[in-house]
């Protein structure tokens, strides 16, 4: 073997920053739903300083007015700025996404490991599982607001518990094949620790996994909270978010179609933009996907 042929060989290390451009220019769609949810994520962080109306200031004169120069997508029935409350609205959308992912990853994470490693709590931890699984998402959330009562941190617990179980049924699968790797065994052998172990050789091979079921749970988590707001079943009424200005718009959809339209609009759009850059970087981080472009 040449100089030549064995240097092609060495595999080229790439910062998470280089990986990270990768990601965002690998396609014109990648970029502009990249484009896109950051000018939400700003948008949503500078709300206060970028609106041009109080979002929960009854105005009962300026009821229903059509898109215009002062009210730039109208107002709903209660004189309120549409705008306004849409910006305000995606705050908790995008906390309640987040944070729903973050949760559902950390304890996920640790649940499959358990799970995957200890076959002694595998076989109860995963008929718990089977459990919450078998219930309906949705239902599920809706019994747990119903039993706690409507707000922020209720809705993000309804969101987040049926999104656990998926979470650890990956580290599982993924420990599970992992363990019987010889460097595994080898780590055994020697008399490592159980967390050095699972720290050292089994959570790097569930991180490309969990950051791209972190995306799609955080677009979950998003769309679940505007369907339980829309369903009266989510944030207190007297809080802007997408789901509460559908609910209380879709009494005068014929009258003002915006009122629906453009709440409905930001979900969409956000939601497809999480999507897209969650396939984005599955391909990146997916070794047969790197392959495939490799053979290209």
């Amino acid at each position: 073997m040449t100089d030549h042929s064995a240097a092609a060989l060495v595999p080229v290390r790439v910062s998470p920053l280089g990986r990270a451009r990768e990601i965002v220019f690998s396609s014109p769609m990648v970029m502009l739903a990249t484009v896109i949810l950051v000018l939400i994520v700003l948008s949503a962080i500078l709300a206060p300083w970028i609106v041009p109306h109080d979002p929960v200031r009854l105005a009962p004169a300026a009821r229903l007015k059509p898109p215009g120069g002062e009210f730039w997508l109208g107002t709903d029935a209660f004189g309120r700025d549409l705008f306004s409350r849409i910006i305000y609205g995606g705050r908790i959308s995008l906390v309640v996404g987040v944070a729903a992912a973050i949760i559902a990853v950390t304890l996920g994470l640790l649940l499959g490991l358990l799970a995957g490693y200890l076959r002694w709590i595998d076989a109860v931890l995963m008929r718990m599982v089977d459990g919450l699984m078998a219930i309906p998402s949705i239902l599920l959330a809706i019994a747990i607001v119903s039993l706690w009562g409507a707000g922020i941190w209720t809705v993000l617990v309804a969101i987040t518990i049926p999104e656990v179980p998926r979470v650890v049924r990956l580290v599982r699968s993924i420990v599970l094949s992992a363990r019987e790797e010889p460097y595994v065994e080898a780590a055994i052998a020697a008399g490592s620790s159980t967390g050095l172990i699972m720290r050292r050789h089994l959570v790097p091979n569930t991180i490309a996994p969990l950051i791209v079921q972190g995306t799609y749970i955080c677009a979950s988590a998003i769309l679940t909270e505007a369907i339980l707001s829309f369903l009266g079943a989510g944030i207190n009424p007297e809080t802007p978010s997408w789901g509460n200005i559908m609910a209380e718009g879709r009494i005068y959809f014929q009258i003002n179609p915006g009122i629906v339209l453009w709440p409905g609009l930001a979900v969409s759009v956000a939601i497809l933009s999480i999507n897209l850059l969650g396939d984005a970087v599955r391909d990146a981080l997916d070794p047969r996907m790197a392959k495939r472009g490799i053979e290209r």
